[in-house]
């Protein structure tokens, strides 16, 4: 599969192509970029939702679903997704592509002119988002949100990233929360949404068999009254290198298993990040099933029902989450700790490096074989400017060594240790 293609086609707006014959369907995404913030992550996770419900030409979901069966079962999804502090909203659609269907030559063309009346060409009421769209969409963000902290291994991450990046975008919700949703009117989400769809840097991403000249003059024709003035400036992800004092936060809930979370800062390895390295030697700690984190602290010890460990590359941050029993809390993190600083003393067999090199790998190559894998991998290579492909990232991890991996997790700092343990414990003191 070739590197892809990438090209500023409007002010502040890129297009990133795959041409490959790989997929029998197409796939194309628009992204609005702002910074995750408070204030702002529910208005932006509502607002692609909002416009779902139907366009100028297609007001309501029953048209717009006869219009999408039109279009050979085409499908548009509203996304939202962060890289780092960065939130990303917009859409995801994919269709069939017409190389494969006879007597189509413009599906293509028709499917993004769509996408763009649904982005540019809302159904409002008095120059305002249709409010009934507007509070059915909040009750359904707000279920969302619930939901996702009903699990409780999720919840445990959210309330680590919380307290760890208390003072940073990164400990915000990529949905925002319950609390924002609710206050969302119809009149602060129309201004939202025009101010964003002015001012936000967008990101536009395409994989099928159609070349990069036309998708873009398909793009160029269907948002050419894309509104485009002064990108905000700022936009980006503050890296904290320092973790200062440890934080130890305890939280008790009607659980019958404990979640065990910790939160770490990848340190000066930031400064100038090789990503391949970060990415084996966090498969070398907790991000496979070869780790130190499985084999030893779950499977060998049975310290924990699950353990891994998960790299944010674009804040510097490494998670780690396990299940445990409530009175393995000290003995969990100790051997989490300790597995740590085996890799930071060098202990690293050459099986471990190709086990985690070999997973590694084989993600990467699965990635290739998914449109909406490629599409997440190549927006974070726009937002960090970054122009090598999956088969190049490849190669990188194919030639990390030991010693590459060890100067990794002697960069790591711990900064945040969060335990969810059950009310029964606070009732037997």
């Amino acid at each position: 599969m070739k590197n892809a293609v990438r090209k500023t086609i409007m002010p502040n707006v890129e297009l990133t192509c795959v041409t490959t014959d790989k997929f029998k369907t197409g796939y194309f995404s628009v992204n609005l970029l702002n910074q995750l913030s408070a204030k702002d992550a529910s208005k932006n996770a509502l607002i692609p939702s909002v416009l779902r419900r139907g366009c100028a030409k297609y007001p309501d979901m029953e048209s717009l679903a006869a219009a999408l069966n039109e279009l050979y079962g085409t499908t548009i999804e509203p996304v939202v997704r962060t890289k780092g502090e960065i939130q990303c909203s917009g859409f995801i659609t994919t269709f069939a592509d017409d190389k494969y269907l006879p007597g189509e030559n413009d599906l293509l063309e028709r499917v993004i002119g769509l996408t763009g009346e649904i982005l540019l060409a809302p159904v409002t009421r008095g120059g305002l988002l249709q409010a009934d769209y507007v509070n059915s969409e909040k009750e359904n963000l707000c279920d969302q949100i619930r939901s996702s902290l009903n699990d409780k291994r999720t919840y445990s991450l959210v309330r680590l990233k919380e307290i760890m990046c208390a003072e940073e975008a990164f400990g915000v919700d990529r949905l925002g929360t319950v609390a924002a949703t609710e206050k969302i009117t119809p009149i602060m989400l129309t201004k939202h949404y025009k101010k964003i769809l002015e001012n936000s840097e967008i990101q536009m991403f395409y994989c099928g068999t159609a070349d990069f000249s036309r998708v873009e003059t398909a793009v160029l024709h269907a948002f050419s009254i894309l509104p485009r003035g002064e990108a905000d400036a700022g936009i980006g992800t503050q890296i904290r290198l320092d973790c200062g004092e440890v934080k130890y936060h305890t939280e008790s809930l009607d659980v019958t298993q404990g979640k065990l979370a910790l939160g770490f800062r990848l340190g000066e390895t930031m400064y100038t990040p090789d990503y391949a390295a970060i990415t084996v030697f966090n498969a070398i700690f907790g991000g496979s099933v070869t780790s130190k984190l499985f084999l030893n602290v779950r499977e060998k010890l049975s310290l924990c029902y699950f353990a891994s460990s998960s790299i944010e590359k674009h804040k510097g941050v490494m998670l780690v989450s396990s299940g445990i029993e409530f009175d393995k809390y000290q003995e969990a993190l100790d051997e989490i700790l300790a597995q740590l600083s085996a890799i930071r003393s060098g202990d690293i067999t050459g099986q471990e490096l190709e086990g985690a090199k070999k997973y590694v790998i084989t993600t990467l190559k699965a990635s290739m074989d998914s449109a909406m894998a490629l599409d997440s991998f190549y927006l974070g290579q726009a937002v960090e400017g970054l122009d090598f492909g999956l088969e190049e990232f490849a190669a990188f991890v194919e030639r990390i060594s030991i010693e590459d991996a060890v100067a990794v997790a002697k960069s790591v700092c711990l900064d945040t240790v969060y335990f969810l343990k059950g009310n029964q414990e606070e009732a037997m003191k």
